[in-house]
Formats: structure tokens, C-alpha cells, sequence
């Protein structure tokens, strides 16, 4: 019997979005959940609202799903379906468009749709190019985006009876993407992951940016992966490929991969800020993969580096709360034998969310004053009245030093709604 993951944050978001007259887009990578989200836990709920369940029109265009129906890739035979369904101007229609993106010309029956006063429209796509950076053009400022992402920890956690520290060890080893509680064995999961890689994500980006060079963008997958929490551009990842991987290619051939990546909701990129100059540093960035089991698998569970690990994570999860991150910098003037030259110190997050702003040191471990230091010389040199936090992965109680600066434990952070 499978494993039920209730998601009742993303349900939330569908349910108050409601008959907003809006296209609701629900993103996010491939198998991270979207399908699930609305065709079976929105599904419920709206059917427990004494929704006609003929009413619920369900559509799946995933090549990969043995259901589709091929002839409703045809505009004017699925036109003549989905209105062949809506029969009563008098009653409310609920459209569910699975992976929209694999149908030419979607924006133009979404859009008809929309159109009707009793038709609630919702479409899920796992390519961002066609739907979220394209949405206002699409859909006429009409579209409402619901990003899903794969499971949180405590989602992860929800649905298992373990206890927490061994279920923390199987998340950032395995991930969180739903169908890995549906496995059983170690190597069941490795091979599903991997699989996704080889047969799902590579294959989809491929084929849809039409790239010729397969080698090329598996190793700057594999590039992006190896350097997860460290600050990275094209001409560092050119490097690598170079002097690693034998592979030559310029950089705007990888500038152009990786935005082929990040489409796909495979990465997601934290610009470098600085917090006292208040700019943005355009040149260098941080890249978090959207899945760290994805990325361990794509590895070969090789790099298990645990900060760099639980940094990745914590990303998510602010992600995840719907903050804006960026990767701080704080600069300070300092004088050394009479020259005066800037210090950078590193702060890991700016963590943003409209008025509220957060700056977040991960650290593994704190054992000593020295790393205590080490670890705040930056949040303590910023200097503004906003709360500055350092997560550890030790399990402490949360408490606040003279600097004003609070700590608190990983699994506290990722199990609790009330923190930030």
C-alpha cells in the first residue's frame, strides 16, 4: 500500500486560491509531486465540498503516462472534449491540465477557459520557460503560480514512525521526492534516483532544448552537484570541466545549460549580496539543487559532505517557506601596516519575505569559542536591528547571546511552522 503525504501547505495554497477568475500554474520539477497535489489531494477536498465529480475534468498530456490520450494533443479534438464535458452554464467546472507544457498552442485553450465565468482552470508543468517566466504574456496577467517543491522534511517525517534522527539520516542521503517512501531497500532507492536522472531529467532537457552535446551537459550537472554551497559562475564550472573532466566548452555554452537546468527546476541559483552596500554582485552565485537526494544520486553517493549538505537543505526549506535567499556579503575596512584595503566576511542567507528579513549562519557544529566567533563574525559586523540566526546541526535549546544572535538546532528549524 503506498505512503500518503497529506501536503496540506500546497493544499492550502489551491483552496484559497479557489475560483480567484486566475489560471492557477502549479511548477516544479518532474515527479516532485504536482500531479498528486491536484488530482488526488485537491480532488478530495473538493469533492468533500459536495463537488460533482463529473464536474472534475482531469487531464494528463506526460508522455510518460500510459493514460494520456494521444488525440487530445490535437487543439481542436481536445477543445471539442473539454467542452463537450462542460455542459451547464449554471454549474462550476473544475479543469485539471497535467503537464501543459507538451501541448502546442496550450495558452490558447487555457486562455478560452478562463474565459468562462464557471470554469476553474488549473495546469501543472515542470519547464519554467513556458510557464513561469513567460506567465503575464501567456495568460494575459491572468496566471497564479503555486510552486511545489519535492517533500520537506517534516512532510518526509510525517508519514513515518521512525524516530527523527534516523529518518534525517535517510533525507539527506535519499531526498524527498514522494516515490522514495515507496521504495524498500537501499538500492531500490539509488536505482530510482538515478534512473530519474538518465531516463527523466537529462532526456527531458535534452530533447527539449534540443542539445546535441549530451556528455557536455551530464558533466555540468555533475559540476553543479560536486559544488552545492560554494560560490561558483561559468568560468569556474569551465575550469573544472577543462581540467577535471577533459571536456572543453565556452562559457555562455554553460551560462545557456544551466538555464536549461534551472528551467527544469533541477537548481536554483542565490545571487551574492552585499548587505551594507545594498548591490547585487552579478559575476559569481551560489547553485542549490532543488532535490540533495537527486544530486547525491547523480554523484554516485560520493560526496557526502555534511555542511554542504544541510546548507542545501536549509535553502530548501526557506525556499519552501516562500522566502527570497540570497547569499550575503558584509564588507569592513581594515588597515594593515598602514594600507587600508576591504575584508569580506560571508553571511550563508538572506532570507526575505516582503518586510521580514532574516540572516542565517548553517553551521555543523560549534565547539568551541574560537568556532563560535569564527561562525558570527559577520552576522555580528552587519550591524542593522534585523534577527540574525545560526542553525546547528547538534540538537540544542534555542537560546540568544549577548550579540543578540539566536541559535537553534537543524531538526528544530525544519520540524517547527513557528520559527521565522
Amino acid at each position: 500500500m503506498k505512503i500518503l503525504v497529506e501536503r496540506p501547505v500546497y493544499l492550502k495554497k489551491l483552496i484559497d486560491r479557489k475560483n480567484n477568475g486566475e489560471i492557477k500554474i502549479i511548477t516544479g520539477s518532474r515527479r516532485c509531486g504536482k500531479s498528486w497535489l491536484l488530482t488526488r489531494l485537491y480532488k478530495k477536498w473538493l469533492l468533500s465540498q459536495n463537488v460533482n465529480e463529473e464536474n472534475i475534468i482531469i487531464l494528463s498530456f506526460d508522455m510518460n503516462d500510459e493514460q494520456n490520450d494521444e488525440r487530445l494533443l490535437d487543439h481542436d479534438e481536445l477543445k471539442k472534449y473539454l467542452y463537450g464535458r462542460i455542459k451547464d452554464d449554471s454549474e462550476e467546472y473544475y479543469v485539471f491540465l497535467d503537464e501543459i507544457q507538451e501541448l502546442e498552442n496550450f495558452e490558447r485553450i487555457v486562455n478560452g477557459l478562463n474565459s468562462h465565468d464557471n470554469v476553474d482552470v488549473y495546469i501543472t508543468g515542470s519547464n519554467s520557460k513556458f510557464l513561469s517566466s513567460d506567465i503575464n504574456t501567456l495568460f494575459r496577467g491572468r496566471g497564479d503560480e503555486v510552486r511545489v517543491y519535492p517533500l520537506s522534511f517534516k512532510e518526509f517525517c510525517s508519514a513515518r514512525t521512525e524516530d527523527t534522527r534516523t529518518l534525517w539520516k535517510e533525507y539527506y542521503t535519499y531526498g524527498g521526492l514522494p516515490s522514495i517512501l515507496h521504495q524498500n531497500t537501499k538500492e531500490q532507492k539509488i536505482a530510482y534516483l538515478q534512473r530519474l536522472w538518465s531516463k527523466t531529467y537529462i532526456d527531458d532537457v535534452q530533447e527539449r532544448n534540443n542539445i546535441k552535446n549530451r556528455k557536455a551537459l551530464d558533466s555540468i550537472v555533475d559540476a553543479l552537484c560536486s559544488s552545492v554551497g560554494s560560490l561558483s559562475n561559468p568560468s569556474r564550472i569551465r575550469n573544472i570541466l577543462e581540467t577535471v573532466m577533459h571536456i572543453k566548452l565556452d562559457g555562455e555554452t554553460i551560462k545557456k545549460y544551466i538555464e536549461y537546468l534551472q528551467n527544469a527546476y533541477l537548481f536554483e541559483e542565490a545571487q551574492r549580496y552585499n548587505i551594507k552596500g545594498n548591490k547585487y554582485y552579478d559575476t559569481i552565485k551560489k547553485y542549490y539543487a532543488v532535490d540533495i537526494g537527486l544530486r547525491n544520486a547523480k554523484l554516485n553517493f560520493r560526496q557526502q559532505e555534511l555542511t554542504h549538505i544541510m546548507e542545501n537543505i536549509i535553502y530548501n526549506e526557506l525556499r519552501m517557506r516562500n522566502f527570497l535567499v540570497d547569499v550575503g556579503v558584509v564588507e569592513t575596512r581594515k588597515t594593515d601596516n598602514g594600507k587600508s584595503k576591504y575584508i569580506q566576511y560571508e553571511v550563508d542567507f538572506v532570507a526575505t519575505n516582503g518586510i521580514e528579513k532574516y540572516y542565517i549562519q548553517s553551521a555543523y557544529a560549534i565547539p568551541d569559542e574560537a568556532k563560535r566567533e569564527q561562525e558570527t563574525a559577520s552576522l555580528r559586523k552587519i550591524g542593522d536591528s534585523f534577527r540574525k540566526i545560526v542553525i546547528v546541526n547538534d540538537d540544542i535549546e534555542t537560546y540568544t547571546d549577548n550579540n543578540g544572535i539566536v541559535y537553534l538546532g537543524l531538526l528544530q528549524f525544519l520540524m517547527s511552522d513557528e520559527i521565522f
